[in-house]
């Protein structure tokens, strides 16, 4: 092992191949301060890998009359002006619904600003209709947000709650938690790390959102889950749950999203899968038809659990009788992603150049944005933070993670619509 690395935020890994005992490594340091090492014991934020457990509530829920998959979410949320979207909709982001975080962004909240999930609904419930056509597919975090919203509704208990009596008791999983408040201690949490240019820095953030992310785990609990949830996969030609809600293509083909899970459908291949991404954590958990459970969590931003358990299942695949223990060796010698350099912000004398073209506000998004003109480039300010945009063809401008489209010439923009990656059709008005 790199003894360098024993000295840096790391990974958790287990592999459970069908019949045999798990096979667990651990390497680096759960907390740099206090170095301490990551163990079996060690509790990692998963980010969205959550969202298949709030998705078996649901389906839970459904199952004890306690709701309907096709009815409107609207009948459950009364504030949800999007009527037509359905519960199932929300489960497999079909509503439309952008995501509320995305457009967060656009009002300029910054690493340590403190929001809400009822900052987050808030948001959704001002979005009058679809942002997509009905029945394609737009992932957003807000869906899962709302069906936490639901599951508090119809159960009258919190979700923290709610699971731990549902799913985490009765599977033996003491070691996971949702974490409903910032403040909550949660035993042997992990800290999240990015590396700097010559050292690291805490990644997290002041937010927690139930339902769709802030679920923290182990490794040995995660592959208690996946073991109930292959148990479960009851039909060899359907995928887990599909019973109740269908799998449709998502967002990276060719795979299929369904009740909290994206699925690789193809003849020799079938699995379902989960990745997270979270304030600097990172996880991976999957399970193939098979029954090979591989899961990653990792605390250092620049060690992606996504990539680790490809590298993982790759040489598993390839070499059938390479001992699981070698293979998450190998693994660990995956090279980290270099830390993202800050934006350069423009300085006072930059500020003089550039020509004012308004203020811009949008009724589905918090905030105002302005745009001004320096030479032929186009700047897009939010909360004191620029963004120099690219011309990319006639009228389309590209930013940083979005596109802007003008209807005519930049020397006088009355309006502009803004297409974030989670929250697209953004129709802005000049004030």
């Amino acid at each position: 092992m790199n003894a360098a690395r024993d000295e840096e935020p790391g990974l958790s890994l287990l592999v459970h191949r069908p019949g045999e005992e798990p096979t667990l490594l651990h390497t680096g340091l759960a907390s740099l301060e206090h170095r301490l090492p990551i163990g079996p014991d060690t509790t990692f934020n998963v980010g969205s890998v959550a969202k298949q457990i709030t998705a078996h509530l649901i389906l839970l829920a459904a199952r004890d009359n306690l709701l309907h998959l096709d009815q409107p979410a609207a009948d459950l949320l009364p504030r949800l002006k999007i009527s037509e979207a359905t519960v199932t909709d929300l489960v497999t982001h079909r509503s439309g619904i952008r995501d509320a975080e995305s457009l967060l962004s656009l009002a300029g909240f910054r690493d340590l600003d403190h929001y809400t999930a009822d900052d987050l609904r808030t948001l959704a419930y001002r979005q009058q209709q679809r942002a997509v056509p009905e029945g394609h597919f737009l992932y957003s975090n807000t869906n899962y947000l709302l069906l936490a919203e639901i599951l508090e509704t119809v159960h009258h208990t919190t979700l923290p709650d709610l699971a731990r009596h549902r799913v985490f008791g009765p599977l033996g999983m003491h070691s996971t938690h949702f974490q409903s408040d910032p403040r909550q201690v949660i035993p042997a949490a992990a800290a999240a790390y990015q590396a700097t240019h010559d050292d690291w820095q805490h990644a997290a953030a002041p937010v927690t959102l139930p339902g769709p992310g802030t679920l923290w785990t182990t490794v040995g609990d995660l592959d208690r889950w996946l073991t109930h949830l292959h148990q479960h996969w009851q039909h060899p030609h359907q995928l887990p749950w599909q019973e109740a809600v269908d799998y449709e293509p998502s967002d990276h083909k060719p795979y299929l999203y369904g009740p909290g899970l994206y699925a690789d459908a193809r003849p020799g291949r079938t699995a379902v899968f989960h990745y997270g991404h979270e304030q600097g954590f990172s996880a991976a958990a999957q399970v193939e038809a098979s029954g090979l459970r591989v899961i990653a969590l990792s605390n250092n931003a620049g060690l992606s659990a996504d990539r680790v358990t490809a590298a993982i299942l790759r040489d598993l695949h390839q070499q059938p009788t390479l001992a699981p223990k070698e293979a998450l060796v190998r693994a660990t010698a995956l090279e980290r992603t270099p830390s993202t350099a800050t934006r350069d912000q423009p300085t006072p004398d930059d500020l003089g150049q550039h020509t004012e073209l308004g203020t811009f506000a949008c009724d589905q998004a918090p905030g105002s944005l302005r745009l001004t003109r320096r030479a032929d480039a186009l700047h897009l300010w939010r909360r004191g933070t620029c963004d120099q945009l690219t011309h990319s063809g006639p009228g389309l401008y590209a930013g940083n993670g979005y596109t802007l489209t003008v209807p005519s010439s930049t020397d006088h923009i009355g309006r502009f619509t803004l297409d974030l990656e989670r929250a697209p059709r953004l129709a802005y008005v000049r004030q």
